[in-house]
């Protein structure tokens, strides 16, 4: 079978190929958002860009009884604005001809943007459908950021973009940047003056101070790692200069949780940590410790509403559920910190419609087989959920 026939066959993997064959790397997706407003004039759909040229979709409800649901996907891709061009190998993955086929999450975009136009076109009775298409996911999350949460009615959110068909990832760490800095008193030259006591060589100090900082998995759940921190770099002289007693060296780490307690009780303890190394060491240098954070953590909720619902609909595809966390960054992390038009605080959930693998490469493919398998989970959790 070529990609041309398996494309006149199934519409989700026509749409698919349209979208991925619209080069859209961060910050330039002018072009892909132009397409999905144009899908959704010629299907009675009500889409429109935000102030940021983010893409929303709203289906009205015909229940008012009912909760809506918002399904949200990012239209970058890791990539350029070379050429796409889609193929079909002996296997039945679909790749592009020398360059990253952009599955993540072209595939996300083109299961919600289905279920969309199935939704709006059809007679079930619904609570609505809401759908956020986002720029600029993959180099600063941009697109979410400026997203306006005020115009989302909806409390759950299922965010389309896991690579693995089956998964529902319902937690996931947030990205703190740690940066220490030591700055000497008094530097000077490694011959002349390395007798004086009064002097310190300030990548030694970051050495010993290093040395009593944690490293790795910090906390862990169910074998799970909920907290953790990592060397980064170290900054300290000229690797080529010995003659010098170093006057300023920095060291980077990063610290990602899950759980907001345990990345503060990690923070604490860098903190007491570096205060007294300070102190112990004062009259040889100041010693300074900052954190910034880049990315909140997506925090597990109590409430088991839609894992329970997807567990049962997967069953009932024939999909193998995946409910995990994972220790990573995604835009659940965004919504998770965010309130909708009701002030309700949203629940957000990482849910995989396809498996796409070797991703951000030029290797990258996506199996066609999972991507029908997912949108009949996805149209099966909707009709659940409005059930």
């Amino acid at each position: 079978m070529t990609i041309e026939n398996l494309r006149k066959e199934h519409e989700l993997i026509d749409l698919f190929c349209n979208l991925a064959e619209i080069p859209s790397p961060s910050l330039h997706e002018e072009n892909v958002a132009k397409w999905i407003k144009a899908y959704c004039e010629q299907n009675n759909m009500n889409c429109k860009f935000d102030d940021y040229g983010n893409v929303r979709i709203d289906i009205p409800a015909t229940d008012s009884t009912k909760e809506p649901l918002l399904l949200s996907a990012h239209m970058d891709v890791i990539g350029d604005n070379s050429p796409v061009k889609t193929y079909l190998d002996d296997n039945g993955n679909i790749h592009a001809e020398g360059r990253t086929l952009g599955a993540d999450d072209k595939a996300g975009v083109a299961n919600a943007l289905l279920l969309a136009k199935e939704i709006a076109n059809s007679d079930i009775k619904h609570g609505g459908l809401e759908c956020n298409f986002t720029r600029d996911e993959e180099s600063g999350m941009s697109g979410i950021r400026h997203t306006n949460f005020k115009d989302i009615k909806s409390k759950y959110i299922l965010v389309c973009d896991s690579d693995t068909l089956g998964q529902l990832e319902t937690a996931g760490a947030s990205y703190t940047l740690v940066k220490i800095n030591v700055k000497s008193h008094k530097a000077g030259h490694s011959g002349i003056d390395i007798g004086d006591k009064n002097r310190a060589n300030a990548a030694k100090l970051i050495a010993d101070l290093i040395a009593k900082l944690p490293q790795g998995a910090y906390y862990e759940e169910d074998g799970k790692v909920v907290t953790s921190c990592n060397l980064g770099g170290i900054d300290a002289g000229n690797i080529n200069v010995t003659n010098i007693i170093n006057p300023e060296a920095a060291v980077s780490y990063s610290i990602r949780s899950s759980s907001r307690q345990k990345e503060d009780e990690l923070k604490a303890q860098f903190t007491s940590t570096v205060e007294e190394f300070g102190k112990t060491h004062s009259d040889l240098a100041a010693v300074s410790i900052e954190f910034e954070e880049h990315l909140p953590p997506f925090e597990k909720v109590d409430d088991q509403y839609i894992p329970l619902l997807f567990e049962t609909c997967a069953k009932k595809v024939g999909v193998e559920p995946d409910i995990t966390t994972f220790h990573a960054g995604a835009e659940t992390h965004i919504y998770a910190n965010e309130t909708n038009a009701k002030g309700e605080k949203f629940i957000p959930y990482l849910v995989g419609l396809a498996t796409v693998c070797n991703m951000h490469t030029k290797d990258e493919y996506l199996d066609y087989k999972s991507i029908l398998k997912g949108h009949e989970l996805l149209t099966e959790i909707f009709k659940a959920y409005n059930a």
